[in-house]
């Protein structure tokens, strides 16, 4: 099949959707590959609580992401720090097929504030590209503690302006 040319949708997160979404979150490839993840990964409770609460957060904007109805993913945009902020995560056994840039291009329809953020591992070089296709810029760059490889990792943000 061809790329991109499967259905996406991008809808709000149900009940339905955690078992696929924690098989993700508990994936250690892309827990490495994240790099800033939550330190507590192979928790149910925890996964569910802090689901629980991102859903009920009426500033953050959550979304599953399918393809052809088949959860792959999600994304979601959130406030930290006091700027706006995506973050995505595709499910690794669809890696590679243009899903993350679709979903966040996508989604930035639905997301309308800009300046935009979004932060990386720096040798997260999928991620990074993904960004940039969508106009994001690199920003800014630091070191930071990375639950996901248990280490400081070298880390980057990009921002989308416009």
């Amino acid at each position: 099949m061809r790329e991109g040319s499967e259905q996406l949708v991008l809808r709000e997160i149900e009940d339905r959707d955690l078992g696929v979404l924690f098989e993700h979150w508990t994936d250690r490839d892309a827990i490495r590959m994240a790099a800033f993840t939550s330190p507590d990964q192979n928790d149910r409770t925890a996964f569910e609580r802090r689901w629980a609460r991102l859903r009920s957060d009426v500033s953050t904007t959550n979304r599953v992401v399918e393809i052809d109805g088949r959860v792959v993913g999600h994304i979601a945009s959130f406030d930290l720090e006091g700027r706006r902020e995506v973050t995505y995560w595709i499910g690794r056994e669809d890696w590679g097929r243009g899903i993350a840039t679709r979903s966040l291009q996508e989604f930035l329809q639905l997301e309308a504030t800009r300046p935009l953020y979004a932060g990386a591992a720096s040798d997260n070089a999928a991620s990074i590209r993904v960004l940039a296709k969508c106009g994001f810029a690199l920003v800014g760059e630091g070191r930071g503690f990375a639950h996901g490889r248990n280490e400081d990792t070298d880390e980057v943000v990009l921002r989308l302006d416009a």
